[in-house]
């Protein structure tokens, strides 16, 4: 029995292994590369027929468990491998399992494509490939879904909870964080959501993530 993530640190493979590294558990990293043909092998199409990564593996006693897509990988290791103790990332109420389910789907659907944009065109292209008008474009669109953030952090902290789902950092705020850390090219959109910034930067200054991304 054991746990098995695939994927390199520098991909959406992040937050399984974030997940996993809050939780303090044993598990076997494969850092499979997302270029480079690695992800269209038959040995890798049998685990993921759609050729991406991350992919978990989770050998238990009942047969293998393989589960696809990030945030999904991520909310099964913080259920299936945390404790609900109220202490852990692993959701201790429907109420902190309902967060951590809809703010990880939400920021999918409605940040990540553009989040990814910014980045690209703000920061990780050579500069002489940028296109400034597809990140300000980008840009734009974000200040939306940054205004519904903005705004629970704000309800949030009116009830003395400074993060997604509860008082303290569940895996609600790995699969946020991991998606919002890419809009940290925007100065705009730090400047105007102060709250967001500041959680974003606590987040992904935790130990964790700095052990995770040092792998």
């Amino acid at each position: 029995m054991g746990l098995t993530i695939y994927g390199v640190a520098a991909s959406r493979a992040v937050r399984p292994l974030w997940a996993a590294t809050e939780l303090g558990i044993d598990f076997h990293h494969v850092p499979l590369p997302y270029q480079g043909g690695a992800t269209r092998t038959p040995g890798f199409l049998a685990i993921n027929p759609n050729g991406h990564v991350p992919v978990v593996v989770d050998a238990r006693s009942e047969g293998d468990v393989v589960v696809w897509e990030s945030m999904a990988c991520a909310l099964y290791i913080a259920r299936h491998h945390g404790g609900a103790d109220g202490a852990s990332i692993t959701p201790a109420t429907p109420r902190e399992d309902a967060e951590a389910l809809r703010w990880s789907i939400w920021a999918v659907t409605e940040t990540e494509a553009d989040a990814l944009t910014l980045l690209m065109h703000r920061m990780v292209m050579p500069e002489a490939r940028r296109k400034p008008e597809l990140a300000d474009a980008a840009e734009r669109r974000l200040a939306v879904p940054f205004r519904v953030i903005e705004q629970h952090l704000q309800r949030q902290q009116a009830l003395g909870q400074t993060f997604l789902a509860a008082a303290r950092f569940t895996v609600a705020d790995v699969c946020v964080a991991s998606v919002l850390n890419w809009t940290r090219a925007s100065r705009t959109l730090m400047h105007a959501h102060p709250l967001t910034h500041d959680w974003i930067r606590r987040c992904v200054g935790r130990p964790a993530h700095h052990a995770v991304k040092a792998i």
